[in-house]
């Protein structure tokens, strides 16, 4: 830990020490404004996200390009750009399309305003990454002018938690434990999960190359906390392994758009998004929100893979070529993926290893972790063919799924029909029609075992003041595709009937008000749901008013009821009860100056289970936002306090980071939060940001469990991250 902290301090040293202040005010102004509108804008559209993992590279990527070089309205071919970036439905920039053919090129962005759905909110929230000017840009351009225009850009990061963990004590620590070498040597014999294999340090590197969205190239590597980098001389005697030095992930990926007919073509590690997500969709995909506008998938079609989810995502080649309104793609994949190997089972077999589920976390910090690692081939190969105008667009879909083991699951009631076999085949078709105030998209997929699903909704302005999403969903018990994440209340489009009914008011151009309701059923057992034909339902209830630029504040109320089997013990009986769970939040942002932003939060959340006691918990904090428009300094604070009964009373909360950081961590059990964010920038084309952040728990004495046992009520993690842009 202490050479690393040396090499931090030798690399910030040597570059506070020419020039450190010699950048102009403008310079500053338009990147402390830039951090802090894409931070809100990713914020606006993750913070109903509830898992800790979700991964927002891809679209902090895309609104960091269109603020560099913003999108010119006046240019044709920008409705992919505006789809893209989250802010417009597909109304509002079909709107803005038929403005432009039947009234000429816009004059000034303010023009925005006499568009129908453009009200004054949602062009402040446009401006910073749309222009109107008669510069000309064409969406074809040639690859040396890519080249001789593109911009390097190279991140390293290092983080870690500070506290001793159990599953990382050194062996000096472990030899005073168990009074010798011998004897720590024989205990992690006896438990070979019970240690990693690697230091807590957590390391990131990545590089990119990159013009606009047309051209991108670049590599990114990463170690977990816990894998090894050094190797690990110990592990290797004790059993029999061989760690190889250095990361433990490695991607890379070349990407290019729009040259002649080829609308994109990826080489390496990449993702493909077709339809609604039913058939074959890699990447992220958005849930419920209370942008109800949110509900229809838009496909990008073949993206570069540029994050460190170790598992899914496509590794080879993909193409889409353009011929008119024709629009034809072709893809292939093949990759090891880790995998939990059978050791039980010593019967071989041509098709490869026995296994019986697949490993998506990416962790290869224990020799259990490192046998699963790489364990089985994946192949994906297929394609998508559509038709595409500017208010139609009808596409198929098919894809063919191998894996290099017999994948066999440990079989009960409830996932006796889900893919348990080492291939498959998924076929489906896709549709989006615009017909004057009304937009019908859907999706129809059936899997090689004959299992179907079904997605179909209908976005409706009724009134520039008033929008209607509805949404319907059938997923069939035994549809079968690995690849799958249309608009769904599980994690997976399986085993799901729904209708979600969404509507967004604006009584006046201060307030808008927005609710939801969702309900659902489950024709077949669940995991943890030991009975058919259940059900619950998820409703919301916001309103926002924002009378300006400086105040911004809403209150939401949102109820969900699932079932669940008791807690009882029945002699082995479970029978199902509600789940019931209520969210009350209350939000505020406000500005007190042009350099700081306030932000408090409250948030109430109740949770019953059966006959069981009902469950609490309340989050409240404080944020501070300093992003002065001249200085190189800027920091995000917080202080949180936060109480819950337990686990299942935990509040979710967006957190601000360092640059492609993402962090949506539970709070749960009692306690308080602290985090203080800075940046400083070093000189034109250096960044570095600094992270301190702490849990500090009044009600436990041990954090965490496994490898991560602290003993202790505080966690504390640093994180350090500098970018070289050039």
């Amino acid at each position: 830990m202490k050479s690393f902290f040396k090499i931090w301090i030798l690399c910030i040293c040597s570059l506070f020490g020419n020039n450190v202040f010699s950048q102009k005010n403008h310079k500053l102004e338009y990147e402390a404004q830039k951090s802090f509108v894409i931070e809100q804008s990713i914020e606006m559209i993750a913070e109903n996200s509830e898992s800790e993992d979700a991964d927002y590279t891809t679209l902090f990527d895309l609104l960091s390009i269109f603020y560099d070089r913003p999108i010119n309205l006046n240019h044709k071919g920008i409705k992919s750009d505006l789809q893209q970036i989250r802010l417009l439905s597909d109304f509002q920039i079909d709107n803005l399309l038929t403005h432009v053919k039947k009234n000429g090129k816009l004059i000034s962005i303010y023009e925005l305003q006499s568009i129908d759905g453009f009200d004054p909110q949602t062009i402040r929230n446009l401006m910073p990454f749309v222009a109107v000017n008669t510069e000309f840009y064409s969406p074809h351009i040639s690859i040396d002018d890519m080249f001789k225009s593109a911009t390097n850009e190279a991140f390293i990061r290092y983080s870690r938690v500070l506290e001793d963990q159990e599953g990382f004590y050194d062996q000096d620590r472990l030899t005073e434990l168990y009074s010798s070498d011998a004897a720590a040597d024989s205990a992690w014999k006896a438990s070979p999960n019970r240690r990693t294999l690697g230091s807590q340090d957590k390391l990131y590197m990545r590089y990119r190359f990159k013009f606009l969205t047309n051209l991108s190239i670049g590599f990114t590597m990463e170690k977990d906390a816990g894998e090894s980098f050094f190797g690990n001389k110990k592990a290797e005697e004790l059993f029999g392994i061989k760690l190889k030095k250095g990361f433990d992930y490695y991607s890379a990926h070349f990407y290019i758009k729009n040259i002649g007919k080829i609308k994109g073509l990826a080489i390496g590690d990449y993702h493909v998004q077709f339809g609604q997500g039913l058939t074959f969709w890699s990447g992220l995909a958005f849930g419920k929100s209370t942008n109800i506008m949110s509900t229809k998938r838009n496909a990008l079609g073949i993206r570069p893979y540029a994050s460190v989810d170790e598992n899914r995502f496509l590794r080879g080649a993909a193409a889409t070529v353009g011929l008119g309104k024709f629009e034809f793609t072709a893809f292939g994949s093949r990759k090891k993926i880790d995998a939990n190997i059978n050791n039980e089972d010593t019967l071989s077999t041509i098709d490869g290893p026995n296994f019986t589920s697949f490993q998506a976390t990416g962790l290869h910090s224990t020799v259990g972790e490192l046998e699963d690692k790489d364990a089985i081939e994946e192949t994906h190969m297929g394609g998508h063919a559509r038709f595409v105008t500017r208010k139609l667009s009808i596409g198929v879909t098919g894809a063919h799924s191998v894996y290099g083991g017999n994948l066999e699951r440990t079989l009960q009631y409830y996932n006796q029909f889900d893919f348990n076999s080492n291939q498959n085949t998924v076929m489906g078709g896709d549709y989006s029609l615009l017909h004057q105030n009304f937009n019908f998209f859907g999706e129809v997929s059936r899997s090689a075992n004959g299992g179907m699903a079904q997605v179909h909704g209908m976005l409706a302005s009724l009134d520039p003041k008033l929008a209607l999403s509805v949404l319907y969903r059938n997923y069939e018990k035994d549809y079968q595709s690995l690849l799958s994440t249309a608009f769904a209340e599980s994690s997976r489009n399986v085993n799901e009937k729904g209708v979600f009914i969404g509507l967004e008011a604006k009584p006046s151009k201060y307030w808008i008000v927005t609710a939801y309701a969702d309900q659902f059923t489950f024709p077949w057992m669940r995991f943890q749901t030991d009975q058919p034909n259940t059900g619950g339902a998820d409703y919301i209830l916001q309103t926002r008013y924002k009378p300006s630029r400086d105040l911004d504040m809403y209150v939401r109320v949102r109820n969900r009821n699932k079932p669940k089997n008791t807690t009882e013990d029945l002699d082995d009986i479970d029978y199902t009860v509600r789940v019931d769970q209520w969210n009350i939040r209350y939000n505020i942002i406000y500005k007190i100056s042009e350099s700081v932003r306030l932000r408090n939060r409250i948030e109430y959340t109740t949770y019953k289970r059966g006959e069981n006691e009902r469950e609490q918990g309340f989050l409240i904090y404080q944020d501070v936002m300093y992003k002065p428009k001249s200085s190189p300094v800027s920091f995000s604070f917080r202080y949180a306090l936060f109480d819950t009964d337990s686990y299942n009373s935990r509040i979710y909360s967006y957190e601000n980071d360092v640059l492609y950081f993402f962090n949506i961590p539970a709070y749960s059990n009692r306690g308080t939060r602290t985090y203080l964010t800075a940046r400083y920038k070093v000189r034109r084309g250096i960044d570095v940001w600094l992270r301190w952040s702490q849990w500090y728990f009044n009600n436990v004495n041990i954090i965490g469990s496994g490898q991560s046992e602290i003993v202790g009520n505080t966690k504390t993690e640093i994180r350090a991250q500098v970018r070289f842009k050039f």
